[in-house]
């Protein structure tokens, strides 16, 4: 029985990882390719930042910030430091759509996205926040 129950948490375990690995490949994609549109001053980049009240030249600067951090968070042993700085970039993303008075719910659920997948593929994390299971007796 026991080799069952241990059986049984490896395959949770194992499927919690991949689907942070999966969630969060696609969540660093996405990240990627905004950086990337910013760094590159694409056009459509270019007018949402005229359009939200940015200068044009604080483009590149932010792209650069959202690409040096999601390069972090990839890494195994930055991602907690990547994480962070991902907060900080998205509560500035809150903070303008608040000020632009729109929606501000996305930057949000892609905090909570990142934190979520950090927590499932990271044991050092789960260590810091412990999700305690009440077991029936």
């Amino acid at each position: 029985m026991e080799a069952t129950i241990s059986r049984s948490a490896h395959t949770s375990q194992s499927r919690s990882l991949w689907t942070a690995r999966i969630l969060g490949a696609l969540i660093v994609l996405f990240l990627l390719v905004d950086a990337l549109g910013k760094i590159l001053r694409l056009a459509p980049y270019v007018e949402g930042t005229a359009k939200v009240g940015y200068p044009a030249g604080a483009l590149v600067p932010l792209g650069l910030v959202l690409l040096a951090s999601t390069l972090l968070y990839v890494v195994p042993r930055t991602a907690v430091l990547g994480a962070v700085l991902l907060t900080a970039y998205f509560g500035g993303a809150v903070a303008t759509h608040v000020r632009m008075e729109q929606p501000f719910w996305m930057p949000i659920v892609f905090g909570i996205l990142v934190w979520g997948c950090l927590y499932l593929r990271d044991e050092r994390v789960r260590a810091l926040l412990p999700v305690v299971r009440r077991t029936s007796p």
